[in-house]
Formats: structure tokens, sequence, C-alpha cells
């Protein structure tokens, strides 16, 4: 997949999906797939638009936080067929207006004759731009267009503020049936204090990305994949309080797994439902027995082994 961070005029046609897509919904899947589609049957290059960060940290100061990683982003959309990306600095834009983000960028850079986006979606000079805009204006330059209709989970739209509101509630179950996948991480394995070691369990340690939103502190039945094989797995996110740490820590035991230490490995670990809260404990002991109970509910569970975004 092609990665384009500068609006340079591209010399194929395409079909470019409109977007910042944090977090890849499954809203979002919707509207990058209706333009991957219409590529493909009209012999288009099928392309997306987004940006390199959120528009409110370039306004506002803020550093709203994400729910998954800028690469993963990247993989999610190469997943979906989009062979071009453009990554494009939002301060370069900002000041571009409606009309001329259509005229100069759609069509003049992006060589677009289709183009889509989703019911929410804003663009130009202070966010004057909708989809009605986008659809009376692409109409007027010869581009084709799609606004896909609101998606509901529940009786409320899918939108990437009510999935990082499930995961910082610990609601799992919710936030991947958002996201259309489980919700997680693929990290290096760092090293960690040992003390699962001590415990008679081994864990993986991975270190929370300050930009990502932190999911509740707690235990979770976890999914980690290891050389292409699929491990349950007993993931602790917190700050451990038995022990204490200052940091915010991704630890993991795998039961069934015996092979070597994987130590600067990056391992993909997924979420799929929360156990319990984490809690500080009167002794390792305890801590221990507790382990062994949250380890014993997640064994329960079969797990198929068929894609990584396989349900339990």
């Amino acid at each position: 997949m092609e990665i384009i961070r500068e609006l340079v005029r591209s010399a194929e046609p395409t079909a470019t999906a409109l977007g910042y897509f944090d977090g890849v919904h499954r809203g979002h899947r919707a509207v990058i797939a209706e333009s991957v589609a219409y590529a493909h049957t009209h012999g288009l290059v099928p392309a997306v638009f987004t940006l390199q960060q959120s528009p409110r940290t370039v306004l506002f100061g803020e550093e709203p936080k994400g729910i998954i990683t800028l690469d993963e982003k990247l993989e999610q959309l190469e997943q979906l067929g989009v062979e071009r990306v453009y990554l494009i600095d939002f301060r370069t834009i900002r000041h571009i207006t409606a009309e001329d983000f259509v005229k100069d960028i759609l069509l003049g850079c992006f060589h677009a004759k289709h183009t889509g986006c989703g019911f929410n979606y804003h663009f130009g000079s202070g966010a004057k731009g909708d989809g009605h805009t986008l659809s009376h204006l692409a109409q007027v330059y010869g581009i084709t267009e799609t606004t896909q209709p609101r998606l509901c989970y529940g009786e409320l739209p899918i939108s990437s503020t009510r999935i990082r509101q499930c995961i910082a509630q610990g609601d799992i179950l919710s936030a991947n049936a958002m996201l259309g996948r489980p919700y997680g991480f693929r990290l290096p394995i760092v090293h960690g204090q040992k003390l699962g070691r001590q415990l008679g369990f081994p864990t993986l340690n991975q270190s929370m990305p300050l930009e990502l939103i932190k999911p509740r502190f707690g235990v979770y039945a976890s999914v980690v994949t290891v050389n292409g094989d699929r491990y349950r797995g007993v993931t602790n996110i917190g700050q451990k309080p038995t022990v204490g740490s200052e940091t915010v820590t991704i630890e993991t035991w795998l039961p069934e797994y015996h092979g070597v230490e994987l130590y600067d490995e990056v391992l993909d670990l997924r979420l799929y439902a929360f156990v319990r809260p984490e809690r500080k404990f009167d002794s390792l002991d305890a801590l221990r027995q507790a382990v062994l109970g949250d380890a014993a509910a997640v064994m329960k569970q079969p797990l198929r082994t068929e894609r990584r975004d396989a349900a339990w």
C-alpha cells in the first residue's frame, strides 16, 4: 500500500474515501468498503484521504486519546483493500474552503472520480462542509459521491467517542461489537519486575502507549498470537497496586504457552472480556490465588483459531 504525505497530483484516477478513521470501526469500514468496491468495478485506484493528527490537536491544543496506533490504522486500511493513503498534515489544509478542497485537492490532487464519506463528516475551513455540501460540490465538478448513513449499535450511532468510553469503562464486548474486531495492541515485549515468575506464572509485559485511551484497570480474558499460533491469556492492565508501579503496564500470562522467552518480540494482544477490576491484595499468596482463579475462568472458554479476529 502506497502512503503519500504530500498533496501531489495523481496520474491515475481514484475512488477516495474521506475521514479521520480513528479506530477504523464498523461505520468507517462501511465508508471505505463502498469506495473500494466502486474502484474495483470502475477501474480506479482505491484510496483514502486521512490526517496525520486530530484536527482538535491543531485547533484547540487537545490531545485526544486514540483507539489504535497509526501503524494498526494503516494495516486495517490495507486489509480493507485500500491501495493508496493520503496521510496529510491538517495544518496544511485547515484554511482551505470546502469548495477549494473539492476542486483543488479532491479533483486536482487525488484525481478523484468517486468519493465517499460518513453521515457526520465535515471538511473545509471552519468545518463548514458536510455530506450535503460534498454531494453538491462533487456534482458540480463531475465526481460521483456516496454518503453512508449512520450505523447503530443498540439505539445509538457507532462512533469513536462511544468506543473510547466503552474501553475506559471496561465494556470490551461493546467496544469489540462496534469495532467489528477485537480491541487490543501490537506491541513489543519488555522486561518487567519478574514477579509473575516468582509466583509460578511468567508473564509477558508490554508498555501502554501514551497516545492510546487507557482501558479500565483490571483483568481481561485475552488472546495472544505467538508465531502464528493463538493462545488464551489472562491480562492485567493497570499499575499493579499489590506491588506498586508508577507506569501503566499490560501484563499477560499464557497458561498454555510453554515455548521460548519472547523478549523484544512484537506480539498481538486482543481483549475479549472484562474479568474483574484491579485490586490490591494483602499478600503475594492472595494475589497468586486470585490470578489462578482468573485463569480458571478464562480457560473454560473455547478458542477458535481460524483467524485473528475470530470470536471465542
